[in-house]
């Protein structure tokens, strides 16, 4: 399986942070199943979240 998280506890957390990731840049995620969404809905919630994760290193090496 593609989508095997190393420590599974982080599913809930990863499921979240989609979640709000997508609130932020205006997709609304269903629970579940997602693929109606468009490419570009898509990206622009994986960009979103890599944007976080960068920004909240760059904190926390400061």
């Amino acid at each position: 399986m593609a989508n095997k998280y190393l420590v599974p506890e982080a599913k809930d957390a990863m499921n979240r942070f989609k979640m709000e990731s997508a609130s932020e840049v205006g997709v609304h995620l269903k629970s579940g199943y997602n693929g109606d969404l468009t490419s570009r809905q898509a990206g622009s919630i994986g960009g979103q979240m890599v944007k976080k994760m960068v920004e909240s290193y760059e904190r926390g090496s400061k």
